[in-house]
């Protein structure tokens, strides 16, 4: 029997320090954690008004990244230097991405199609591992500032549809952003632990979890009881989500008006497009004038571009009722999750496959899946043992056999984690090495599976074909990440790896990178403070021109004078270098404006009471 070795003081370090939860997401990303004291989860923003961070990323002319709000402010300015969606480019090949490459405004580099997809900005080549790492990095910074402590572990979450290539790239993308990633959980799971399902004693329900987010869609069939989260069947597209829905809109007004290719670069109808989709929630028409050209689209024509889209996710559902062996009736609540729920034709249509009773919306779905990979990190962290997750692998794995067959050693949808093996043997005389290719899929061929590993059994000692046995074992762990052997039980001769991605970094490279980080730290830190000053300026500075138009008659000429002088100082101060002279600057203005700003109070509460008693 193996022994285990428990580390305590080890274990006592885990409880001690923070686990926070990280959703990262294809067009939004958070960092969640739940307070020891209180026992409520919280979205850590660091005093940030805005709990979400957008998933973009912007590198300068000095290739300085700025992460969040502040990178979107420059996509229509710099769209060449500015990245959206890496998270659809995660452990992905240019051959997975070419008939996309279009949906993109930078630009990505055709390689050997067999590897890793990069991104180009100026002369410098950005996996999408690294691009993830700078988002991780910002929700690192935001929770360490939240919790006022160092954050070196955490739970980041994926599509449960990801196959083991884009899990072994989240992984690597946390650990380049220095964090210990305990456990990669998927997402509908995630999402059932945030809604709080099964967590009352006794309770029992089986739960269907519907997560579209920007770039991934997947549904998963739940049973949960007395504590424990068992998934029966997932499935899903890893390339369909709101991203998606946009570019139904803006496919129908390039059609409408052909001039629009010629008016408007890729991004800036894109953004007009998300923003038509998210009005049509609410409203039955939109319609803008941009730069001359009108346009416009109704509710009914809407939900006509995205029919197929929705079909689609409709499709996935009946794979995943089919594959956990259960009727529609069988289904007692269904969990909405990521914000391209929000879309009525989306919600209505779940209603119909399932049940419109059943559909559960309480929580902000841009926020459950962060809250629920908070549970699982207070989980590991030794704070909930009432708790236990069983989650699935999505696809099968299995080996190459002879004429390029799958033979598939742990089906899609088996329990993690899982250990599983299958005999084999040799097939010419003499044979003393056999070479183990692993892939993961569902088609017969593994031409049509992903090829995940190859390695080599040597040593295999020369017998008749058919004698040796040989045996392969896979073991998966809770990441859904795995690790195969190889062995010729009559003499002893084993191999053993644990399969690296193929579109991964390899560890040489992420040591690399993490030195390089640790040596331009403290420009990093200087550089984030200088940009975060700049951009409070600039909020400012729109404020106050706001103010003053607003409030041009209720301001004499010399005090007008006076905050038109100080607001030059401040934009001077913005185009420099100097980030204690912002502060400065705008600690100035806020002194100039506030005698102003708190007379207008005034007047404006003195005409709501005028005629009151009070």
């Amino acid at each position: 029997m193996a022994k285990i070795s428990i580390d305590l003081n080890e274990a006592t370090i885990i409880k001690k320090e923070p686990i926070v939860g990280i959703d990262l997401g294809t067009t939004n990303s958070l960092v969640a954690h739940i307070d020891p004291e209180s026992g409520d989860t919280v979205i850590l923003s660091a005093g940030n008004k805005d709990l979400l961070v957008p998933s973009v990323v912007h590198f300068d002319n000095e290739d300085r990244a700025v992460v969040g709000n502040a990178a979107v402010n420059m996509l229509s300015a710099h769209p060449e230097r500015t990245i959206y969606s890496a998270k659809r480019l995660m452990g992905r090949s240019y051959s997975d991405i070419q008939d996309h490459s279009a949906f993109f405004g930078y630009k990505i580099i055709e390689t050997d199609e067999e590897e890793l997809v990069k991104v180009q900005v100026g002369d410098r080549f950005y996996s999408p591992i690294e691009l993830s790492a700078e988002i991780l990095k910002e929700l690192k910074y935001r929770a360490e500032n939240s919790l006022g402590q160092s954050v070196r572990k955490a739970v980041i979450t994926v599509p449960a549809y990801f196959n083991d290539n884009q899990r072994q790239a989240t992984r690597d993308a946390g650990k380049l952003a220095g964090l210990d990633v305990l456990r990669i959980l998927n997402e509908p799971t995630a999402a059932s632990l945030a809604y709080g399902i099964g967590m009352q004693e006794a309770e029992a329900k089986t739960v269907a979890v519907f997560d579209l987010g920007g770039g991934t869609f997947d549904v998963s069939i739940l049973r949960i009881e007395d504590g424990v989260y068992d998934v029966m069947a997932t499935n899903g597209d890893t390339y369909l989500g709101g991203d998606d829905i946009d570019r139904a809109i803006l496919n129908y007004w390039r059609a409408e008006d052909p001039k629009l290719a010629e008016a408007f670069d890729d991004h800036s109808l894109r953004l007009q497009a998300e923003t038509a989709k998210k009005h049509l929630s609410i409203h039955d028409q939109f319609s803008v004038m941009h730069e001359g050209h009108d346009l416009q689209i109704d509710r009914d024509t809407f939900e006509s571009l995205i029919e197929p889209l929705v079909e689609r996710m409709m499709g996935s559902c009946k794979v995943a009722m089919k594959d956990a062996g259960l009727d529609i009736s069988q289904i007692d609540e269904v969990a909405m999750v990521g914000g391209s729920t929000r879309v009525p034709f989306v919600r209505e249509r779940v209603g119909q496959f399932f049940s419109e009773s059943h559909l559960n919306t309480e929580i902000d779905p841009d926020q459950v899946v962060a809250l629920g990979a908070a549970v699982e990190a207070d989980i590991l962290a030794g704070n909930r043992t009432d708790t236990l997750l069983l989650d699935v692998t999505p696809l099968s794995l299995g080996i190459e056999t002879m004429g390029g067959l799958m033979d598939v050693i742990i089906p899609r949808n088996t329990n993690i984690p899982t250990n599983a093996a299958k005999s084999y043997t040799t097939s010419v005389d003499g044979q003393v090495n056999l070479k183990v290719n692993v892939f993961q899929g569902e088609r017969d061929l593994v031409s049509e599976n992903r090829k995940l590993a190859e390695f080599d059994l040597r040593g295999i000692p020369a017998m008749p074909a058919g004698l040796p046995k040989i045996q392969v074992s896979f073991m998966l762990d809770a990441d859904g990440i795995l690790r195969v052997e190889a062995s010729e039980t009559r003499s002893g001769v084993k191999q053993e790896i644990s399969v690296k991605p193929q579109y991964g970094l390899s560890d040489e490279a992420v040591e690399n990178m993490l030195l390089e980080s640790l040596k331009n730290a403290e420009g990093d830190m200087r550089f984030r403070a200088l940009t975060e000053a700049r951009n409070e300026a600039n909020n400012l500075i729109l404020s106050a021109e706001k103010f003053l138009e607003h409030h041009a008659d209720d301001i004499e000429p010399s005090e007008r004078e006076s905050i038109v002088v100080q607001l030059n100082r401040l934009r001077t101060s913005v185009a420099g270098e100097d980030k204690d002279l912002i502060l400065a600057e705008i600690e100035n203005l806020n002194d100039i404006t506030r005698p102003f700003a708190e007379q207008m109070m005034d007047k404006a509460v003195s005409a709501a009471l005028k005629g009151k008693n009070i």
